[in-house]
């Protein structure tokens, strides 16, 4: 993954972050490597981010 991609403000939506965090795991077979885990902390960080941007447009 670029690092372009993972930037703070992205547009992917949550489901989209969802997806790659679940393919993340699987290639991982489930135990996430030093430079892995990295990846999944950015890609939860910007999926939580892309909830509350939903929830906000939602009210």
């Amino acid at each position: 993954m670029s690092r372009d991609s993972m930037t703070p403000g992205s547009v992917r939506s949550a489901a989209a972050l969802n997806e790659q965090i679940r393919a993340l795991w699987i290639r991982a077979g489930g135990s996430l490597s030093a430079q892995e885990r990295a990846e999944y902390e950015l890609l939860v960080v910007e999926w939580a981010e892309a909830i509350r941007g939903e929830v906000i447009e939602a009210a």
